[in-house]
């Protein structure tokens, strides 16, 4: 999985429903302004489980795929 796939994603869930993004950008920019400490907290966080995320699924898509080849190889194997 591509990170430009992961943003692409994202964007399109904002432009979908921009009452939530709105809202998200809203809590964000207020958190910023009145607590700057646990801004950078929340926004360490989300960083740290964005990164779990793109390895976790990174990782199950290799797998996945692993699994395709390794069915192709038996079905081929079987029609010889």
């Amino acid at each position: 999985m591509d990170f430009s796939v992961f943003m692409n994603g994202m964007v399109s869930y904002a432009q979908g429903h921009p009452v939530i993004a709105i809202a998200l950008a809203l809590c964000f920019l207020f958190l910023m302004v009145r607590r700057p400490k646990l801004f950078l907290g929340v926004l360490l966080l989300g960083a740290f489980l964005v990164g779990v995320f793109y390895m976790i699924t990174n990782m199950a898509s290799s797998g996945s795929q692993q699994k395709k080849d390794m069915l192709y190889q038996e079905e081929k194997q079987s029609q010889q």
